[in-house]
């Protein structure tokens, strides 16, 4: 699977532990940056990861912020991007069966490595249920 991601500075270390994570998986991941720890902003590269979603490079991204919640709205404005911000994990699977998300946000400051690692797995191994949820996401569109 070929995963872009994309964090500010609040979210670096967490994005560099995702993509070792993801890699040893045998995920391809293309990293849309911060590349440091060094003040920066989150939309730059938010939109960086929704954009490679949205033009099919990837098949899903992954934005981390300190709350996940302002990399969300930056990934979401970028069309054909649904980003969820996975603050459980009913919510991770939740985003994919019922939301078809194809991007997932969280929250550095306020999420474990541990959780978040364990989301991304339930996010990544969760069908888009379709039924009666397709006319709803249609409609986001």
């Amino acid at each position: 699977m070929k995963l872009s991601i994309g964090s500010d500075h609040a979210g670096y270390k967490y994005k560099e532990e995702i993509k070792k994570y993801l890699e040893a998986k045998g995920h391809q991941v293309k990293d849309c940056g911060t590349y440091s720890l060094d003040s920066c902003d989150y939309p730059i590269f938010g939109r960086a990861a929704a954009e490679a979603v949205a033009k099919g490079e990837v098949d899903f991204g992954i934005v981390v912020c300190s709350s996940g919640e302002g990399i969300m709205m930056t990934a979401n404005k970028v069309k054909g991007v649904r980003c969820g911000l996975a603050y459980n994990d009913d919510v991770a699977r939740l985003i994919r069966q019922h939301n078809n998300a194809n991007m997932i946000s969280f929250g550095a400051n306020f999420m474990s490595l541990e959780d978040v690692l364990r989301r991304i797995d339930i996010f990544l191994a969760t069908p888009f249920e379709g039924g009666r949820h397709e006319r709803r996401v249609n409609e986001i569109e």
